[in-house]
């Protein structure tokens, strides 16, 4: 079963690659649904095609909007690009976009967006038929219907998300962004005005605000909770499924990282037996609360928080291995920390990993320091070589 991990730039995409992931997605500048995050120009997509197939890593590219006139005007150009430089599939979900890619890219796999809300057999058939290599199944199906799925179409791969934000609509299919703030989900510029709190007003009372409330923590009714499947990877395997997903183009590569080494993890345990270290470890990045949504039973009190929006963030990603001179670690800081702290280690593989508590911090200037600063890059003396792509963190101070 392959482990597809996001990939929201190219530093992000080396390090879901070295962390254990088999193929990565990302974007190019346009015509994919995450306008926000940094995505790819057409340079940095040559190179990362390049870099996946140096080390047997697939790239699949999102061109999954739902198009208008004036994309379609551009869209054979990028789509001849695409096939050119090698990229192993395009994800779709518009019926247009699938017809000018089986025209100007018809050597490229396709995969069908979960945008384009496959949820039976029958649709799954029809995709196939029409020459479709993969299907992403929506969010809404639980395990049961996968496994049907996958008995009556068995000659297409079948993907599914197992980690990652979900959205409070039918897989995207949100229009309070575009009504709110005239941006588009399905444009790929979504808000997340889901994630805010709201009031009720009354129609002759314009101004008066009641709060939407059972407490008094306020009323997120639209906030959903984050999926996490990684102790049904058992019963993912024995369904059939060929790819499992995890959410997060926008996340950083810390995220990134940890969840996809988690997932790797995962799915080589013996027996699939996830140990309660791997599960930890998906506590110690940024999230929501976890559901495991559809994958029995749809219930509304399992994927929706009406207490807050806000992340539960126990650890912080505090910098990056820049490089390793000796037994010297030369680290980009992403957050502070100060002598006296303990942070730890984290590697590709989790038996490197290791804590220390913070003696001397070195400035660029070989000076010593007391507390980092974000942005810049330090230096820290240790009592082993390290290896390369190592990631720093430390526990948040409990408050």
């Amino acid at each position: 079963m392959e482990l597809l991990a996001p990939a929201g730039d190219i530093n992000k995409l080396k390090y879901a690659v070295y962390y254990g992931a088999d193929a990565v997605y990302a974007a190019g500048n346009n015509f994919g649904l995450r306008a926000k995050s940094t995505n790819f120009p057409k340079t940095h997509l040559r190179d990362a095609v390049d870099f996946c197939h140096k080390h047997d890593c697939k790239i699949y590219i999102t061109v999954n909007i739902f198009a208008h006139n004036s994309d379609i005007e551009q869209l054979p150009e990028y789509l001849t690009f695409l096939q050119k430089i090698g990229v192993d599939a395009l994800i779709i979900s518009d019926p247009g976009v699938f017809s000018l890619a089986k025209e100007f890219a018809p050597d490229v796999n396709i995969h069908i967006s979960t945008q384009a809300n496959v949820t039976s057999w029958k649709a799954v058939d029809f995709w196939y038929k029409l020459g479709a290599k993969r299907i992403i199944l929506a969010r809404e199906l639980g395990i049961k219907e996968i496994t049907e799925i996958k008995r009556r179409v068995p000659n297409i791969e079948l993907e599914m998300f197992v980690h990652g934000a979900m959205c409070m609509s039918y897989s995207g299919r949100c229009l309070i962004s575009a009504f709110l703030n005239n941006r588009s989900a399905n444009r790929g510029l979504c808000t997340q005005p889901c994630r805010w709190e709201y009031n009720l007003v009354e129609k002759s009372r314009p101004g008066e605000f009641f709060k939407i409330e059972e407490d008094e923590r306020g009323s997120y009714f639209f906030n959903s909770k984050d999926l996490n499947l990684i102790k049904r990877i058992p019963q993912i395997i024995e369904a059939g499924i060929d790819s499992i997903k995890i959410e997060g183009r926008m996340k950083s590569l810390y995220y990134v990282a940890v969840v996809t080494r988690a997932y790797r993890t995962a799915i080589e345990a013996d027996k699939n037996i996830v140990s309660s270290n791997v599960l930890d470890e998906l506590d110690k990045v940024s999230h929501r609360n976890y559901s495991e949504a559809f994958f029995d039973k749809f219930d509304s009190s399992e994927t929706q928080y009406y207490g807050s929006s806000a992340y539960i963030r126990d650890y912080q990603f505090v910098g990056e291995v820049q490089k390793v001179e000796g037994t010297s670690a030369f680290i980009s800081i992403k957050a502070k920390f100060c002598i006296g702290d303990e942070i730890e280690f984290i590697f590709p593989d989790s038996n490197d990993d290791f804590k220390i508590t913070v003696k001397d911090i070195f400035n660029e200037e070989n000076e010593q320091i007391q507390l980092t600063r974000p942005n810049t890059t330090i230096r820290l003396d240790l009592d082993r070589k390290i290896p390369e792509w190592g990631i720093v963190r430390k526990k948040n101070n409990e408050e």
